[in-house]
């Protein structure tokens, strides 16, 4: 087995590898081995001790792995045998689930995708929005200004604020995806990215505010080209505070 042990400067502290990186390790491994087909359905996992000797990690890091494996419908443990590879059912269902935000790769990842669909969805909102429309994104924009003076992290009207604009939209499948996707598409829930800003909590919040006025501004006046523009602004200024601050550990997973 190569050794991944790398010499470091006597000035120079040893990067601690913390457990919570370690089980999105040993997670991403094991699934890209299943995914690549080199872990077939019915395959046995390697033991406990096996996974332990090969990561150099504790019983504790490899269990906890497991079990977000399992969560995600990878692989099921049969009491005193093992755990297996299963067959997964939705193979072909697209989903995106808690289990698959991680790491920091993978929120910007879904910010990738959220840049595509939210870009078009705002163009197509300020060309077909209503009254109730524009009413019910500046609700949403005045909840984010209280929760933000309450000491709150916003994501509840940010979140909203979003659902608007693809509910503007007139097209209903806008409104299902970010419907089913929930409150988790908001990098926040995953990273603390208000406390970690250079700027400060209440300058990060006020900025990303005033990101959504700007495409609620461009709804308003029907200009989609403009519209289009802000929100692609908005969403692309997150990916990037995002990477600019992006380590190898794996992010906070509170509930939402």
């Amino acid at each position: 087995m190569e050794s991944n042990l790398t010499t470091t400067p006597a000035d120079e502290a040893p990067r601690v590898r913390r457990p919570r990186g370690l089980v999105t390790e040993i997670v991403e491994s094991l699934a890209n081995s299943i995914r690549e087909g080199q872990l077939q359905p019915g395959h046995k996992l390697p033991t406990e001790a096996e996974i332990m000797a090969r990561f150099d990690v504790s019983r504790t890091v490899v269990r906890e792995s497991i079990s977000k494996l399992q969560a995600s419908g990878l692989v099921e443990t049969r009491h005193g045998i093992g755990t297996f590879v299963i067959q997964n059912r939705d193979a072909g269902n697209f989903k995106i689930a808690a289990t698959d935000f991680a790491t920091v790769a993978d929120v910007i990842s879904v910010l990738e995708l959220r840049i595509s669909l939210e870009t078009e969805a705002a163009g197509l909102a300020a060309q077909r929005r209503t009254t109730e429309n524009l009413e019910a994104m500046a609700t949403a924009l005045r909840a984010f200004q209280d929760s933000i003076h309450a000491d709150s992290d916003a994501v509840p009207p940010d979140f909203q604020f979003h659902m608007e604009v693809a509910r503007a939209t007139g097209n209903r499948h806008f409104e299902d995806l970010m419907t089913y996707l929930g409150t988790m598409i908001i990098p926040r829930t995953r990273v603390n990215t208000p406390q970690s800003a250079p700027e400060g909590r209440l300058s990060y919040l006020q900025r990303v505010n005033g990101e959504h006025e700007s495409i609620y501004n461009a709804i308003r006046s029907q200009d989609a080209e403009a519209a289009r523009a802000a929100m692609r602004t908005h969403l692309s200024n997150s990916r990037e505070r995002l990477r600019k601050g992006q380590t190898s550990e794996s992010v906070s997973t509170p509930s939402v």
